[in-house]
């Protein structure tokens, strides 16, 4: 997959020389800087919370259409840098949409209700629920409050 508002995987490499002596391999990708889960909370002007949720759509449409469900959108797997751009991130999750699904999958507090209530049978219009909630005075809100003891 190759987007602009998808993580991208620039190169791979091992320290191995020999292949007796590969254990490791390493991916290298762009820099972000931080994700949503470390920011919210800061105050962001109107304009910037809509590029931010543009970019998070944009993307989404994009794996969408190669008909794969991410399964784990969050703010902590919207990586964001400096200059306000936006990568989905950490596809550990994500599968080809079939008919059925794997059940209890998402962190808790962005599952979709037809997530919750379909549990195996569901598709990409899940993931637009978790998308973020706007305000500019409290920046990414999530849906409902985490504690601190949940995930």
């Amino acid at each position: 997959m190759q987007h602009e508002n998808v993580i991208g995987l620039l190169d791979v490499f091992t320290s191995a020389t020999s292949f007796n002596g590969f254990q490791d391999f390493y991916l290298v990708m762009p820099y972000m800087r931080t994700d949503l889960q470390k920011i919210m909370g800061h105050e962001f002007s109107d304009e910037k919370i809509q590029y931010l949720v543009y970019q998070m759509l944009k993307g989404l449409k994009y794996i969408h259409s190669a008909g794969i469900i991410h399964r784990d959108l969050k703010p902590g797997n919207l990586a964001v840098n400096e200059d306000c751009e936006l990568k989905i991130l950490d596809f550990g999750l994500a599968r080809h949409a079939d008919a059925e699904m794997t059940g209890y999958v998402v962190t808790r507090w962005y599952r979709a209700p037809e997530v919750i209530l379909n549990w195996m049978h569901y598709n990409q219009t899940g993931e637009i629920y978790p998308v973020p909630s706007q305000d500019s005075q409290n920046g990414f809100i999530p849906t409902f409050p985490q504690s601190q003891s949940s995930g």
